[in-house]
């Protein structure tokens, strides 16, 4: 049985495992172009954009709408709910193990091919991996129900607009000529996945180029995982963190600021920094030392040009928001229904939903007076790091009663 052994990738608050590395045999390895079917060159497609994820319904074997995660750190396809593999017919699966740092037992699942379709352009045969359990719980971190993540394929095959904007993607065939606007950034793919360097200044380090997976199925700003293969070093100040769930389980680590974060032309100011802890060994031979997420992603209407190996960007309405991080201590998921359920996962020790008397299990029923079904999750995650000193009051639904607490939101970092 084959052994896969995958990267990390992380998203913001409730984050996940999602990068993948994987080996192929020669068939499946080959890159399986997208293609317009009708004779178009291109195509402009609208998506949700839900805690900074890219949300864009496909069709598996002529079957769906699917809705998946367009993610620029995935390779191959991942299909991570668990029902799909039979009821698509997925043809000659065969079982492979996916083995995470720390994890050598390995986790179950199925490598196949599918076809694929995403608006009018479809792939044949493209590489798929369908987990025999789902280990992410994605559906519960973005509010709707999550099929998987699809990602280099796509990318591979298009120059693709990303519009944070107007939440619209065009993808348009290599054969057409267009105007790609905005500063051009060199990229360079790895394992199919894009790299770039950036210019980071920390305290206690100066400034410093690192290189960094392009992520944005990731929700964070910046992972800051690695130097001269021992963990990257954190500045002063940090706090203890759950950085999200992998394969192996929560990954640990902790949250700071960087003094300034510099993309091409482009710099940013106190900056949220992820600071994940890994096994000592896991950290030779990256080849990298950051995953640069979609907090600085969507600050930017983007163009993906992997075939040039580059990509563009322009900065929009976006570009000015401030970074901050949870204020709450609380860490949600949701439970779909009908009807659907808020619950708390989490809370962190100290935090102001700790000191509220807060607890884990507790479902979420009201935020202000107002019904938890008329917010959308990024609403809640807006509230909850929406000031310091903002009193927020919650209706919870714990053991057969009401309770209603209220939390004083705290900048913690």
């Amino acid at each position: 049985m084959n052994s896969i052994k995958p990267s990390n990738h992380f998203t913001k608050h409730l984050a996940f495992l999602v990068l993948l590395c994987f080996l192929f045999n020669n068939n499946l390895a080959k890159s399986q172009d997208f293609k317009f079917a009708s004779g178009r060159k291109q195509q402009t497609m609208y998506f949700e954009l839900i805690k900074n994820l890219i949300i864009i319904p496909i069709y598996i074997n002529d079957k769906g709408p699917f809705d998946f995660i367009l993610d620029t750190g995935v390779s191959p396809m991942i299909v991570t709910d668990t029902t799909l593999k039979e009821s698509l017919k997925v043809s000659y699966p065969r079982p492979i193990k996916i083995s995470g740092y720390g994890n050598f037992e390995g986790i179950d699942a199925f490598l196949g091919a599918t076809s694929v379709r995403i608006g009018d352009a479809e792939a044949s045969s493209i590489p798929a991996v369908f987990l025999k359990n789902d280990v992410f719980s994605l559906s519960g971190f973005v509010g709707k129900k999550i099929y998987g993540l699809i990602g280099y394929n796509f990318f591979n095959s298009f120059t693709v607009k990303v519009s944070y904007s107007n939440k619209t993607i065009r993808f348009i065939s290599p054969e057409k000529k267009t105007k790609l606007k905005g500063e051009r950034i060199p990229l360079e793919l790895m394992d199919n996945k894009p790299y770039v360097l950036l210019n980071i200044e920390q305290e206690g380090l100066g400034a410093k180029y690192v290189k960094a997976l392009v992520d944005c199925g990731a929700s964070h700003a910046i992972s800051l995982e690695s130097l001269d293969s021992k963990p990257f070093p954190q500045p002063d100040f940090t706090m203890q963190a759950n950085l999200g769930n992998g394969l192996t389980g929560d990954i640990k680590g902790r949250i700071g600021r960087l003094i300034s974060l510099q993309l091409g032309s482009f710099k940013f100011s106190d900056v949220i920094s992820h600071y994940p802890i890994y096994n000592i060994d896991s950290l030779r031979n990256k080849g990298r030392n950051a995953n640069l997420g979609a907090e600085i992603l969507t600050r930017f209407n983007t163009i993906y040009d992997y075939r040039n190996n580059c990509m563009y960007i322009k900065k929009n309405d976006k570009f000015n928001r401030i970074f901050e991080h949870d204020m709450s201590g609380i860490e949600l998921y949701t439970e779909s229904g009908p009807p659907s359920r808020t619950l708390i996962n989490k809370i962190e020790p100290e935090s102001p939903a700790d000191l509220a008397g807060l607890k884990a299990g507790d479902e979420i029923t009201s935020i202000n007076f107002k019904k938890i079904d008329d917010y959308t999750l990024d609403e809640i995650s807006t509230t909850f790091k929406a000031k310091n000193g903002y009193s927020v009051i919650l209706e919870v639904w714990r053991e057969k009663s009401f309770l209603i607490k209220l939390i004083r939101l705290k900048k913690r970092i």
